[in-house]
C-alpha cells in the first residue's frame, strides 16, 4: 500500500500547488491573536521558584538535566535571593535579563509539570528534529560541530504579544545553559496553525546562527558583497546585511521545512497584522529601527529561496509564493527611501541564493544548502501524510515510522492551505502524529544522546529493498 502512495506522488506530484484555504488560515491566526491567551504566570518569589525547580529536575531527561536544570539551579543558588531581586528590580518591563531568566524558569517548569503536555511534546518533538536534522553526523559530513551548542533546544508557551521568539545560546549561556530556549504564544498550543511554520526560523535559523562562532558576521559580509557587485543600490546592500540574523532565519527555514515554510509565514504575518491594524496584508514600509526586512520583502525571500530547493516542484511552488506575495504589493519604502519592486524582488533572489550557497569559511568551506535541503522524497514523504492529517483512521504500523517531525509539520501546513481544509483537525491530528513520535525520541529517555539521527546501523551490504519511507 504505502509504495502505491508514493508511486502516485510521483506522478501527479507536477500539480499546481492548492493554497485557496489561505484566507481561512488568516483568520484562524487572527482569531488565535485575538484571544490574548496567558501562559502560567511568572514566579517571583525566589524561594519557591527555588523549590519547584529542586522538585521538577529529575522529571526531566538526563540530557536537559545536565544541559539546563542544574547549571540554571547552580547559577540561582550563586546569585541567591539579593541577587535574583536585582535582576527584577533592574528589568521592570521584563523584556530583557529578567525575561530571560524566567523563560528558563518557564521552560524547566512546563515541561516537568505537564503544562500543556501534548502540545509541549509536539512542540519539542519539531525542536528537536529540525535542530538534530541540521547537527545530525551524516548531514554535517566534514563540518566541524557548532561552537557553542549540540544540543536542541528546550520549549516553552508564553507572552503571547512577543510571538515566537528564541532566546539564543549567547543569552541563555550567561545562566550556565547549553542550549537554547524556543518559546510560541500559549494559543498555539490549541490553534492558529500556521504558526507553527514558524518554527524552523527560530530553532534552525537563529539557534544555529549563534551556535557557530562567525558565522553571522560572514553571511553579513558575503550578502553585502554580493549585492554591492551586481549594482544593487537604494540603500539596499546595507538593509539586508544589517538584518543578516532574521533574513538568514528565514531562508534556513525554507531549507528545513521546504515551501511550507515560506507561504506559512505569509499567511502568519497577514493574520498578525490582521489582529493588530484589521489590514490583512504584509506591509511594504521596512523601518529603519525594526531589526527584521519589510514583510514584503521577506514574501519574496521565501519565493526565491524555494525555487533554489532540491525537488521538481520548487519552481511550481516558487511562482505560487511569489504571486501571492504580490497580491500585497503597494509602494516599497525602506528605512524612509521608495525602493522601486523590480530592484527589490532582485535583491532578493540575490540575498536568498547567497545565504545558501556561498561556502563559507565558518563552516569549512561548505555552504548552508549542503548541510540541510528540501528533496523529492521529503515531498513524497509530505504527500502520503497530507491525507492522515484530515482523518481519525487509526495508523498502522507502517506509518509509524519513515519520517521526521519536519514533515508532519510541513504536511500540516501545506494541507491547511487547501481547499476547504478543517483546520482544527487537521492542528489536532499533528499533534497527535507529533506526540507519538515524541514518545519514542530517544533523547527524552534515561540516556544522554545528543542527535537522534546518529542512531542508526550502519550495514556492510544491503541484503533486502528498504521500506520507501525509511529515510
Amino acid at each position: 500500500m504505502m509504495q502505491g502512495i508514493l508511486e502516485r506522488n510521483r506522478i501527479t506530484s507536477l500539480t499546481k500547488p492548492d493554497i485557496s484555504n489561505m484566507q481561512a488560515c488568516v483568520q484562524d491566526i487572527k482569531k488565535a491573536v485575538l484571544s490574548n491567551l496567558q501562559g502560567p504566570p511568572d514566579i517571583l518569589d525566589f524561594h519557591e521558584l527555588r523549590g519547584r525547580l529542586q522538585a521538577a529536575k529529575d522529571k526531566l531527561p538526563k540530557l536537559y538535566q545536565d544541559a539546563v536544570v542544574n547549571p540554571f539551579i547552580k547559577t540561582l543558588d550563586e546569585l541567591g535571593q539579593q541577587g535574583f531581586m536585582q535582576i527584577l528590580i533592574r528589568d521592570p518591563k521584563r523584556n530583557s535579563t529578567a525575561r530571560l531568566m524566567l523563560d528558563i524558569a518557564q521552560s524547566i517548569l512546563q515541561n516537568a509539570e505537564g503544562y500543556n503536555a501534548i502540545a509541549s511534546d509536539a512542540f519539542q518533538e519539531v525542536v528537536s528534529d529540525l535542530y538534530d536534522g541540521f547537527l545530525s553526523a551524516s548531514d554535517r559530513a566534514g563540518i566541524k560541530p557548532p561552537d557553542y551548542s549540540i544540543i536542541p533546544p528546550l520549549v516553552k508557551w508564553g507572552q503571547p504579544e512577543s510571538g515566537p521568539y528564541t532566546w539564543p545560546i549567547d543569552a541563555t549561556s550567561s545562566f550556565g545553559l547549553k542550549t537554547a530556549v524556543v518559546s510560541l504564544p500559549p494559543v498555539h498550543a490549541h490553534t492558529g496553525l500556521l504558526s507553527w511554520s514558524s518554527i524552523p526560523h527560530e530553532v534552525c535559523g537563529h539557534d544555529i546562527l549563534h551556535a557557530d562562532e562567525g558565522l553571522l558576521q560572514e553571511l553579513s559580509e558575503k550578502v553585502h558583497t554580493a549585492l554591492a557587485s551586481q549594482n544593487i543600490g537604494h540603500g539596499l546592500p546595507d538593509y539586508w546585511a544589517s538584518r543578516i540574523d532574521e533574513t538568514a532565519s528565514d531562508v534556513l527555514g525554507v531549507l528545513n521545512l521546504g515551501p511550507a515554510a515560506a507561504i506559512g509565514l505569509i499567511g502568519y504575518f497577514r493574520g498578525i497584522r490582521a489582529a493588530i491594524s484589521g489590514d490583512a496584508r504584509l506591509q511594504n514600509n521596512g523601518s529603519s529601527n525594526d531589526p527584521h526586512p519589510a514583510d514584503i520583502l521577506r514574501g519574496y525571500l521565501g519565493a526565491y529561496a524555494t525555487s533554489l530547493l532540491e525537488f521538481d516542484d520548487s519552481a511550481a511552488w516558487a511562482q505560487i509564493i511569489e504571486s501571492e506575495t504580490n497580491k500585497d504589493l503597494s509602494s516599497i519604502r525602506l528605512n524612509g527611501r521608495e525602493v522601486d519592486p523590480e530592484t527589490a524582488k532582485r535583491s532578493a533572489r540575490i540575498v536568498a541564493e547567497t545565504i545558501m550557497k556561498t561556502k563559507l569559511s565558518s563552516l569549512e568551506n561548505h555552504s548552508l544548502d549542503e548541510i540541510q535541503n528540501w528533496r523529492n522524497q521529503d515531498e513524497q514523504i509530505v504527500g502520503v501524510l497530507r491525507p492522515l492529517l484530515q482523518t481519525f483512521v487509526p495508523l498502522d504500523d507502517e506509518f509509524r515510522s519513515g519520517y521526521y517531525a519536519a514533515h508532519v509539520a510541513a504536511a500540516a501546513v501545506t494541507e491547511g492551505l487547501t481547499q476547504n481544509a478543517d483546520l482544527q483537525i487537521i492542528f489536532d491530528r499533528m499533534l497527535a502524529l507529533l506526540k507519538i513520535m515524541h514518545d519514542t525520541n530517544p533523547a527524552w529517555g534515561p540516556l544522554h544522546i545528543h542527535h537522534p539521527g546518529d542512531i542508526a546501523p550502519h550495514f556492510l551490504y544491503q541484503a533486502s529493498v528498504p521500506k520507501p519511507l525509511l529515510i
